[in-house]
């Protein structure tokens, strides 16, 4: 196993990240779990963290940035407090998906990929989120919300703005 002796990561993520690679008949396999924990433990993909997930893992340091490349959940930039994707694809584009996206961007002032100038939300339009039965839908962090209208996504976007949201802390 390839521990770190000091890592940029909190003590639980790192153990998180000591067990993972033992779990998994090939340790490049902890590849994207640990990228996500990584997001999630310092708001985005770092340089840093590309480079210990590469020692950890015994890869090269653009094979962690291919993967990570790949996936569009994962974050190379600083996202807002509230990270909001909105649902695209088919399912929600037929019941008015791209309706939702529209009045997000007009409703905080920023595009695809942009943070707001405070830093409290994040926009992203998204492929799939797996909520197709309950179309429109969009995720905000980790927290689905579906069956959208514009008076819904206002509700939705006010309640986390005033600490209200289903993952604030």
């Amino acid at each position: 196993m390839s521990t770190v002796a000091e890592s940029i990561f909190s003590p639980a993520t790192a153990e998180r990240f000591d067990k993972l690679v033992t779990i998994y008949p090939v340790k490049r396999s902890a590849l994207v779990p640990m990228l996500l924990y990584a997001q999630d433990d310092l708001g985005y993909v770092t340089d840093a963290a590309v480079s210990e997930i590469a020692r950890r893992l015994d890869l090269l340091e653009l094979d962690v940035r291919n993967v990570l490349s790949y996936y569009s959940m994962l974050r190379t930039k600083p996202a807002g407090r509230f990270n909001v994707q909105v649902c695209t694809n088919i399912s929600c584009m037929i019941v008015g998906g791209y309706d939702v996206l529209d009045h997000c961007k007009k409703r905080l002032g920023i595009g695809h990929k942009e943070t707001t100038p405070d830093g409290e939300f994040s926009l992203e339009e998204v492929e799939c989120i797996g909520a197709c039965c309950w179309a429109p839908a969009m995720q905000v962090n980790y927290d689905f919300h579906e069956n959208l209208t514009p008076a819904k996504v206002d509700q939705i976007l006010d309640d986390y703005a005033a600490g209200r949201g289903k993952d604030v802390k």
